[in-house]
Parts: structure tokens; sequence; C-alpha cells
């Protein structure tokens, strides 16, 4: 059955009346960084075109400001219009039949300038800028500002905008009380309060005429206390449709808001209901997002009728072909998003370029590519985690005949642990998807088997990879072969008996997942929506304000104590994920777990953990001590090779173990791949 017949609704048209969108796919809005980047135009025509060619429906761009005072990249004038023309002509001639809107944003009070912009003078939590309360000319200024910029981009060739009102940037701080502070025709009652959103889509429609598309993106759900509720979502979107809206694209949570929407621990599609609720109010399109990653989640959103179209952003950074696939009947080669941010958004929050942890040509495609070569060699790879995976699947894309060993019975390293942890099942699609390439690839797969330097010197390889990963180190603390003592390992596999009382040393990302494993009970939150929502404290069914207004979160708990110890004075948990470290540490304080920093380790003996803490000895009482104390590079091998001779190449956790990054070891063996 082709993708076509099985997904029916997803590669149906959408008929706007001046214009039809191709099927049912978005790819949505991700800001790249390289808006602002030297000779970014050109590498985001790259980027837009790959996807554009592989079947998707329409493209929404990255945000842009309407001015200054709205913080990054704008649009204002028309030699700025030029740079974009860059774009929307290489999408419209690559793909004639797919549509490109260009996203404006307005940041408001989370502008990275001085000269950022509020309704009222309130600062947002997640930025060190107070806004400037704006007058009634500065109003008008903006209104004006947003008018011209959606002028400009139907200038430079885009089908249509999409206005964001949602996130806590400009538009959505006029909707909600505790940012609005004003008593004026901008503020106070409700009416007044979505007076300035309403009024961006009025004057915008009137700037671009009818047949443009004006998309707006609105706060379906907050997730804020006290936020907005759901008659005043309902009355606001019925507004934005009488002013001109084509399409109202549903958005959830403000950034500073307290419930993950777009982590892995977030079940697939948790959001789509809201939309659906949503859609029975409106006589227009609506486009859900947030968690679909795949067609068959997008097939069975669009069946229920949540939505009218869906929303794949980070989907499209991990495949850019994940359409096409879809269209082929290929799935099974799709190389799925895992929602983990760490080269996403953890970027965009920290002033980076952003790529993909499994896909490192994203945003890369003028840099990284899989060319193919006139004369193959043999190449040995050794070690089937991560960074062994991605060489070995590129390697053999390209053309080389490619050896892929491995002492497990299966393919992973250290994804096989990742997976075992609650909220991350999604690592289990990445191992399904290198399974599959090394089909696809006709790569020679040699499982159980421990390799010698011997056995490569004799087999004729002309390139020899090393992945052999890492080990747990070992502290140097008395009794660390005590009884009591589980290697992080163990403790992930199930190895090893925990006890009740459980002192767990290092606190860094394995920490945390140890942590989350030996605390959990029942269903895993991101497999089952109910508990998800308990968990979070998000009430779908009555929706007060926010989603959450008056709704404690309901932790399922077992009876263990557990108590996370680590050397470093920083706070623990300081160097996880800027968009995801928030969300283990909340989970884990929720789950009542004490967190140690600054402490000396003494010994280990049968009553836990001896530490030193602010120069007085303390005992961490427990009955297991799980190391989580960083890794050291497996090596022997590769020094071994070293003396032969033979070409030898140093990859992954085995090249660098400081911490494990699957990001970095398979971004390094994509790049190395490609040059072979």
């Amino acid at each position: 059955m082709s993708g076509i017949e099985r997904y029916p609704t997803l590669f149906s048209p959408l008929d706007l009346g001046f214009t039809q969108i191709k099927n049912r796919s978005i790819m949505g809005s991700m800001h790249t960084g390289l808006e602002e980047a030297e000779g970014g135009f050109e590498r985001l025509a790259a980027y837009f075109t790959e996807r554009a060619k592989a079947g998707v429906g329409m493209i929404i761009t990255g945000g842009i400001s309407p001015n200054e005072e709205g913080g990054g990249s704008k649009l204002s004038t028309a030699e700025e219009a030029d740079q974009h023309r860059i774009v929307t002509e290489a999408v419209h001639t690559a793909a004639p039949d797919v549509k490109i809107c260009m996203q404006i944003l307005h940041a408001g009070p989370l502008a990275a300038t001085a000269k950022a912009v509020a309704p009222s003078a309130v600062k947002s939590r997640i930025s060190p800028v107070t806004p400037n309360a704006l007058d009634e000319d500065g109003i008008e200024q903006q209104l004006n500002d947003f008018a011209n910029c959606a002028k400009r981009a139907k200038e430079a060739g885009y089908d249509g905008v999409e206005i964001i009102g949602s996130a806590g940037y400009l538009l959505s701080t006029f909707l909600v009380q505790k940012t609005n502070l004003r008593n004026d025709q901008w503020g106070g009652s409700y009416e007044n309060r979505m007076r300035f959103p309403v009024e961006v889509v009025r004057r915008i429609r009137e700037a671009v005429g009818n047949e443009f598309m004006v998309i707006f993106r609105i706060a379906a759900m907050d997730m804020l206390d006290g936020g907005m509720s759901w008659e005043e979502i309902v009355q606001l979107a019925k507004k934005i449709e009488a002013v001109g809206a084509n399409i109202i694209s549903t958005h959830f949570t403000w950034h500073e808001s307290a419930v993950p929407t777009i982590s892995t621990r977030v079940p697939r599609a948790a959001f789509s209901g809201v939309t659906g609720r949503l859609s029975k109010e409106l006589n227009i399109p609506t486009i859900t997002s947030n968690r679909i990653n795949m067609p068959a989640v997008a097939e069975e959103v669009l069946r229920r009728g949540d939505a009218d179209l869906i929303s794949m952003a980070r989907p499209m950074l991990a495949d850019p072909e994940i359409i096409q696939k879809a269209i082929d009947g290929r799935e099974d080669e799709i190389n799925t998003c895992i929602a983990c941010n760490q080269a996403c958004l953890d970027h965009t929050f920290t002033g980076q370029e952003i790529s993909c942890l499994v896909n490192p040509r994203a945003c890369h495609e003028t840099l990284l590519n899989y060319e193919k070569v006139s004369q193959p060699k043999r190449i040995a790879v050794v070690g089937a985690g991560p960074a062994g995976l991605s060489y070995a699947t590129v390697a053999a894309e390209r053309g080389h005949q490619v050896t892929l060993f491995d002492a497990a019975d299966e393919i992973g390293g250290q994804f096989n642990l990742a997976r075992r942890i609650p909220g991350k099942e999604e690592f289990d699609e990445t191992i399904r998807y290198f399974n599959r390439m090394i089909e696809v690839h006709n790569i020679d797969l040699i499982l159980e088997t421990t390799v010698s330097a011997k056995m490569l010197v004799d087999g004729g390889f002309d390139e020899v990879v090393i992945a052999t990963g890492i080990e747990p180190r070992t502290p140097e603390i008395e009794g660390i072969d005590h009884p009591n003592v589980v290697s992080y390992i163990d403790a992930i596999k199930g190895n090893k008996t925990i006890g009740k009382r459980v002192a767990i040393v290092g606190a860094g990302g394995i920490g945390f997942d140890v942590a989350e494993l030996i605390l959990h009970k029942g269903k895993s939150a991101a497999l089952d929506l109910s508990v998800f929502a308990k968990e979070w404290g998000v009430d779908f069914e009555n929706h007060p304000r926010g989603g959450v207004t008056g709704v404690s979160p309901q932790i399922e708990m077992n009876d263990r104590e557990v108590c996370m110890v680590q050397r470093k004075s920083t706070p623990v948990g300081r160097g996880l994920g800027k968009t995801t470290g928030w969300t283990h540490r909340m989970s884990l304080a929720r789950r009542n777990v004490k967190m140690v920093n600054g402490a000396d380790y003494l010994k280990i003996d049968d009553e836990g953990l001896h530490i030193l803490l602010n120069d007085q000895p303390q005992i961490v009482e427990a009955d297991t001590v799980i190391i989580c104390a960083g890794q050291t590079p497996q090596r022997a091998l590769y020094d071994e090779l070293e003396k032969t001779g033979l070409n030898t190449s140093l990859i992954g956790g085995a090249y660098e173990a400081a911490e494990l990054d699957a990001k970095q070891a398979i971004n390094q063996a994509s790049f190395l791949a490609a040059a072979v």
C-alpha cells in the first residue's frame, strides 16, 4: 500500500479559495540562527529547498521581527526584502506547488534589547530586560510596523505570513492581566486587552490584500496560572477570523510556563485535542502541533478532526524527507525526531545556530553533504553506538564497503540505556532507524564479537574507525567495592537490587536519569496523556485559566528515598539542557529527591555514603550507592592499532568522554564519514 493510500487525509489538498495547499503537512516555524549569519539567506534557501522538494505542503520560516524593538532579524525595508527573496525564489523554483510563509515575531518583553517594549513595564522571569511600556504613539507605531513587515514579506515573494500571538511575546502580553496593567483602551477589560492583536491582524489584511495567507498563532492553552480562559481564547479566535485571518494555528504554553510541551517526556500529539475543541468554534482551518513526529500520528490527528493541518518543525529537522518517505511507503526509513532539543531549541535559546542531534546536516546543507565516492574503500567500524552507527551509515551511503562490529548482541550503545528511562522511550526510534539503514546500505553487521587488532590488520581494511565508547569511571573512594555499590549501567539494566534508601554519586545527566528510573512507578507520562496531565497539573477536560489554574500536580511515587550528591559547588542540574533541564529538576524535586552540592566523598560502608560538607562530616544513609561519576574512554584497541600503521580514526566517547554527548558524537562521525 502506498503512503497516499495509507494516509489519505494527510495527503489530501486544502483549498483556501484563492490558493490551495497541496497536502496537510507543514514545516512549522523554527528560528535557525542563520537569519543573522553571514551568507545565512543562501544557507536558509538550501535548508528550506531540501524540505520543499521532499513533498511538504507548506513551510513557515523562523520568526522575523517587524522592527528593532522586536529583537532578532527584522524585515522592514526593501533591501531586507531582497535578502528574503533569495529564499522564496529558491523554494518556488525547486517546488512551485509548495507554499512558504514568513512568521512575524515581535518578542516584546523577551527581546534581548534595551529597546524592548510591552503593554506594561512587567519583566518576564526568564528575561534580564524590563520592557518599556508603550504609550499611545508607540502602540500606533508598532501596529504600522506589523503591517509594513507583512507588506514587505509579500514583496519578497512569500505566500503568506504567520503572526505569533503566543509564548509570552508581544501580542500575548496584551492578552493576559498579569502582563497588561493598562487602564486605557488597550487594557482593563478583555475586549480592550485583545484589541492590539486583533488590530494587528486587521491592518495586515488591509496591507496585503485578500489573496495572501494570514495565519494567526494563538495560545490555545498558555499553561499560566491565571492565564487565558477558554471563553477568552474562543472569543479572540473568532474575532481574529472576523478581521481576515485565513488559518488559526494553535500554540501551547508561554516560555516561562512550568509545564513541558515539546520535550521527549511529553506524549505524542498531547495537545491536539485542544485544537480540535477550538476547531469546532471556527469556520476557518486550524493547525495543530507539538510532538507529532510520524506520519501515522499526523493521520490519526487529522482523522479525529482535531485539525486541518499538521505542523512538524523538529521532525523536518531530523529528516528532511519525512513526507516523501511517507508517500513512498518507506516509514521505516524515517529518521524520527526524539524531542531531545539538544541541538535545536537548546541552541536557539543560547544564541547558537541550530541543527539536529540525529541529523547534523540540518541547517548545514551547504556545508555537509554525502557525495558518492568514485573509489570505494573497505572500512571497519568498531562499536555500534551513536558515533559508530552514524559513521558506518554515512560511509556506506556514499558507497564504501563497511563492516560494523560490536561486542553486544544489539546495536545502540548508550542509547540502549537511554531508552529505558521513563520519558525517553523515543530513543527506540533512532535505533529502529539505524537498524534499517544497516539493511538499506548493505552494511555487514557483526555482533557479539570482541575485535582484536590482529583481526583488523589481517582483515584487509583500508580504514578502521574506533567507536568503542566509554566505560563508567570508578572514583577513588574508600569502600568503592562495598556490596551495596552499584554502577549506573547495572542500575539502569536492572542487574542489581536497589534498596529503599539510595545515594547517587554524581548529579549529571546520567544521575538524573537514574533517579527518574528508580523512583518511577506506574505508566510513563510520555506514553499516557492522563498520567502526563496529572504529573504536570493540566486539566484538559475543564480547561481552567491557562489550563492549569487551581490544578495541583499529582505524582505517583514509590517509597524510595533518594539523595543526589556532587562535588561541584554549582547547583545540582545546572549543566542540563537549557530547555529540558528544568523539567528534570522539577520532576525530581516533586519526588522529594534531596540534592547536595559541594561535597567531598569520604567513604562507603554499611551506613551509606560518608561525605564532607562545609568542612563537616555527614552520612547519607543508604542501602544502595549508585555510581554516576562520569566516564573514561575505551581506547585500548585504538592504542594498539596505532602501533601497526593501519589508518585508524577515533570517534565518539572513545575520543572524548568528559560528558556523554550523543550530539557531538554523531556530528563528529558524520563530518568525518563525509570526508573519507
